[in-house]
């Protein structure tokens, strides 16, 4: 009973689509599929109904009324005709007070409390007190500014408009309760109509991306396979075509048996580590929702279940930081994945301590590979973690590949087997657009960390402390290479000694309007 006008007309609407969708799918079909067209189908007499009772554009709510289509109630149109007919006969009535009156300005208004009345200016209270027109107009009430009146002609046409108003509100009530209950009693067919409605969508949607953005077909089986040859990212696909960009596809093997079937990712930021991940995430999810692939070739055995530890963000409301999400979500992992789960973790441990993280990822990936035994991809910035490849018969190592040219990182987005040399983070902030004085501040810290660190903890210290402050030692920034400014070029273009005083005043205030004054 939560229900309205609207949604009867909505109702009638998607059986009409529903009937021509059912008409247009004919012929030839799958199984499948010609069970669905059959569910569309048999809906004419529910849909004619509500065509016929419903007007084009019904209104919200049942007790504003004025749903029902004319011609549908006989005795609703009697009431509607009175009713309507009533305001006109008030207008009637209106202009017969003002000719016996000769009051131009009387009104005849309505309102919840008094109902209809008549009104006067107070300019004319004399007159309309007074006799003859007090043994017709009966005094109401008396404002600061009005009189109001009435007349037995006016009270009983009051009542007959009152009447009809509520009787054609309450036929329509009542033909709004038949309705809603022939739409209740056909709801298991209309619910049949909307599932396959909704399977026909989803199945045209898979087919028009198939075709239009060139994915292909999956194998699917009961294997815990996993290959995927030339994965891309949909949705980033999609938006660097956009941008007139190329997407760089990439290979991705997680069967268990002959092949590792974890592989731990190492490559600076930027580099794509987190769409490979999610990319063939996607594929697994589109594989067994029964769409075709962002890839050239895909083998995906079932995957019971799919889990995803990725991104930064907090619970405060509930007291979490940032880590203690990462932890919660790390925990569910690994206390309810199977060995025919998915899983992407990407930057495990970053939120605490270096050593502390380090340790959290390390003992993270043995166990989703000696206990979950599942395929999964492990992005991390630990490049410690490389040494598990050779420690670990199902872990593999692959790093997204960039080039260092001239200081400056080039990122290649292809996977490859083997382990990132270095992470490239300072080359990331001076892409991010950090000054040039803290990127070349954060290489000098940076140099004087990894010298320390082959040198032993101690010496490393020492670095640190002979490190010279920042203000007290700032990097030279070099000033980058320009051409003349636009008031540089107008100074050189002038010839004070071939100008009027009143051109060298011009050329002036000309100069004064390039800086903005």
């Amino acid at each position: 009973d939560r229900g309205g006008p609207r949604d009867l007309a909505a109702i009638r609407a998607g059986l009409a689509e529903a009937a021509s969708v059912a008409r247009r799918l004919s012929g030839d079909m799958p199984a499948r599929f010609s069970a669905a067209v059959r569910a569309l189908t048999g809906h004419e007499e529910l849909a004619t109904c509500l065509e016929a009772a419903l007007v084009a554009d019904p209104p919200l709510l049942v007790r504003d009324g004025g749903f029902i289509a004319p011609g549908h109630d006989p005795g609703l149109d009697e009431a509607r005709q009175l009713r309507d007919e009533g305001r006109g006969v008030i207008a009637r009535m209106q202009a017969q007070y003002v000719a016996e009156t000769g009051i131009q300005s009387l009104k005849i208004r309505h309102n919840n409390v008094l109902g209809y009345f008549i009104e006067t200016t107070a300019t004319h209270a004399e007159r309309m007190l007074a006799a003859p027109f007090n043994e017709v107009f009966i005094h109401r009430q008396t404002t600061a500014n009005q009189l109001r009146f009435t007349t037995l002609a006016l009270s009983g046409m009051e009542t007959k408009i009152l009447n009809a108003g509520n009787l054609a509100l309450e036929i329509e009530r009542r033909l709004y309760e038949g309705l809603k209950a022939r739409v209740l009693d056909a709801a298991p067919r209309i619910s049949e109509a909307a599932r396959a409605l909704a399977e026909i969508d989803l199945t045209a949607a898979f087919a028009d991306l198939a075709r239009g953005e060139g994915w292909t077909e999956p194998r699917i089986d009961d294997s815990r396979a996993f290959e995927v040859e030339g994965g891309r990212h949909p949705v980033v696909e999609r938006a660097l075509t956009r941008a007139g960009d190329a997407f760089i596809a990439n290979d991705c093997n997680l069967t268990p048996g002959d092949t590792p079937a974890i592989w731990l990712l190492t490559g600076p930021n930027m580099a794509g580590k987190s769409t490979f991940l999610r990319q063939n995430a996607l594929i697994a999810l589109l594989a067994q929702a029964g769409s075709f692939v962002p890839a050239r070739k895909a083998h995906v055995g079932i995957v019971s279940q799919l889990f995803s530890r990725v991104g930064a963000a907090d619970d405060l409301a509930r007291g979490r930081s940032t880590f203690m999400v990462e932890m919660v979500e790390t925990a569910a992992i690994l206390n309810q994945a199977d060995d025919r789960a998915f899983v992407i973790l990407d930057e495990i441990g970053r939120g605490t301590a270096t050593y502390d993280g380090l340790s959290i990822a390390w003992a993270t990936l043995e166990h989703l590979h000696e206990v979950n035994r599942t395929r999964a991809l492990f992005a991390t910035h630990y490049h410690e973690m490389t040494a598990l490849a050779a420690k670990l018969k199902g872990v593999e190592n692959a790093t997204v590949a960039v080039k260092d040219w001239e200081g400056d990182v080039i990122f290649l987005h292809e996977v490859r087997k083997g382990a990132a040399d270095r992470s490239y983070g300072v080359q990331v902030a001076r892409l991010a657009g950090l000054p040039p004085a803290v990127v070349e501040r954060a290489r000098v810290v940076l140099e004087a960390l990894e010298k320390g660190e082959r040198e032993g903890g101690t010496r490393r210290q020492a670095l640190i402390d002979d490190l010279p402050l920042f203000s007290a030692a700032p990097a030279a920034v070099p000033k980058p290479a320009r051409g003349p400014s636009k008031l540089e070029e107008r100074l050189a273009a002038l010839h004070p000694d071939e100008m009027t005083p009143l051109q060298a005043l011009s050329a002036l205030y000309d100069l004064k309007s390039i800086l903005g004054g």
